[in-house]
């Protein structure tokens, strides 16, 4: 009978309490704040970290999960008799975490030739963030829970993979603009004018999907554009960080215009809110 374990990385943005009840592993990225550094996910919470991040000199950075973490989680899967690792990624294109997750499999492999024929590790590039993935790995370790069988559990993560859009509306562009790593807002110069951007990630890379001019207005339009592409009755997730009167607009709006409500609704994490900022809003859907 297959024993699956189910992983993933923090910046899956999976709320502790699920993970926890799920059985779900996730391995922190590193957040290096000057010569402090702090485990994502595990030492302290998203609020505390907006904290840090506002009254830091200097944007604090990121680095990939720790390969020898994935080895470790390799072994003890292995000693206790799991059949299967089904391990999600970070968007490749922002972390060389997935390549060190593929590393470190070969070398445990090496290390244990005999596991080759008793576990299997299937790795998968998410190719985007936060809860776009980490949904998926929640109804991953639903499934397995449940005994599904790991084609069916893969065959459900590619296709919520493959499908997933993400819609996000920083309330202002100062650490996007300080960080570089969202390249499309980064150019985006509409502060002076009031303009906010929605920006999606397209096979991995960020991309701005419009510019409207208000906070509200950006808000009731980004729901309009998910409306207009999601597919009727399937599961979506709200976002949100600092900013609690955007959040709360947020909230009235999906209120008024979606059919169901929202399956999560979660603080952004520490690797996104470093890149996008703590002041954010989004929402997380299938499309049609």
């Amino acid at each position: 009978m297959a024993k699956i374990k189910i992983a993933t990385d923090s910046t899956a943005d999976i709320p502790v309490e699920i993970r926890e009840s799920l059985g779900i592993e996730v391995l922190p990225i590193t957040i290096i704040d000057g010569e402090k550094e702090y485990k994502d996910g595990y030492d302290m919470t998203p609020q505390e970290f907006y904290e840090i991040l506002e009254n830091a000199k200097e944007i604090p950075s990121t680095s990939r999960v720790v390969p020898v973490l994935y080895g470790e989680l390799y072994e003890e899967c292995y000693k206790e008799g799991y059949t299967d690792i089904i391990l999600t990624c970070i968007n490749s294109k922002g972390s060389s975490t997935l390549q060190g997750a593929i590393m470190s499999k070969d070398m445990f492999y090496e290390d244990y030739p005999e596991a080759k024929e008793k576990i299997n590790i299937h790795i998968i590039d998410s190719k985007t963030y936060s809860m776009a993935y980490g949904m998926a790995v929640i109804k991953a370790a639903e499934m397995a829970k449940d005994g599904a069988n790991v084609d069916e559990i893969l065959k459900e993560m590619n296709e919520w993979l493959e499908n997933v859009r993400i819609l996000f509306l920083p309330m202002n562009l100062k650490f996007v603009k300080k960080s570089g790593r969202v390249s499309a807002a980064a150019a985006f110069v509409g502060d002076a004018l009031g303009l906010k951007p929605i920006i999606t990630f397209e096979d991995g890379d960020s991309k701005v999907l419009n510019k409207i001019r208000g906070d509200k207005k950006a808000i009731s339009t980004m729901i309009d554009m998910c409306v207009a592409e999601r597919g009727e009755g399937t599961p979506y997730s709200l976002v949100y960080g600092s900013n609690s009167e955007a959040y709360a607009k947020l909230k009235e709006v999906c209120s008024e215009k979606m059919d169901i409500e929202p399956s999560y609704e979660y603080l952004v994490g520490a690797v996104i809110a470093i890149n996008a900022g703590p002041d954010i809003v989004g929402i997380i859907y299938r499309k049609k």
